[in-house]
């Protein structure tokens, strides 16, 4: 049980993780060079992580400076970025681009709310996939008689626990993110 247990914990703290990494990506007020980290540009035949092949600078809050390691290609990732779903045009500056993010309007702040709200859905739903994962685990040690009743009782209580530990926790970096997107 302890096994099964320690697995449900630490898939549910990864769940948590990823959904910290979706929101990290959520452009707010300032430019955040996390937003870049899900884009992939074509380097040498293979999709790289720009985070891979550039530097990021933030030298004003709606300013990201993009570095690329090798000049050669600039021209990839600049085109990732085009066509990301950032919406955002990058500036060829000779050796660096220049990538300048739009004010927020009322409406794009909603919507980006919006999204974070299902990634939000989408961390507690792996987190109850995880759970019930686990349940079926301990019912199954129970019906082969490798654990009692009480012993299963109590480790679904313990397993509770851990959902609701990372649900609220899951909640509460929702709560955050919404009020950074608020922030005018």
């Amino acid at each position: 049980m302890d096994q099964t247990l320690r697995e449900a914990d630490t898939k549910m703290a990864k769940a948590v993780e990823h959904t910290r990494d979706e929101f990290a990506a959520i452009r707010t007020g300032r430019a955040p060079p996390a937003m870049f980290a899900q884009i992939t540009a074509e380097y040498y035949g293979q999709q790289t992580p720009l985070n891979q092949l550039a530097g990021f600078q933030v030298p004003e809050p709606r300013t990201v400076i993009i570095q690329p390691y090798d000049v050669g290609a600039k021209a990839a990732i600049e085109k990732a970025i085009r066509e990301s779903d950032l919406g955002v045009n990058p500036s060829d500056d000779g050796k660096v681009l220049r990538v300048t993010l739009p004010e927020l309007t009322e409406e794009r702040r909603k919507e980006y709310i919006k999204l974070a709200k299902s990634k939000a859905e989408e961390g507690r739903v792996a987190v109850r996939n995880q759970r019930r994962n686990a349940k079926q685990a301990m019912d199954r040690a129970e019906k082969d008689s490798e654990i009692s009743k009480d012993e299963n009782v109590g480790a679904e209580k313990r397993l509770d626990g851990l959902t609701k530990k990372y649900v609220e926790t899951i909640d509460e970096m929702l709560k955050n993110k919404e009020a950074e997107l608020l922030d005018i």
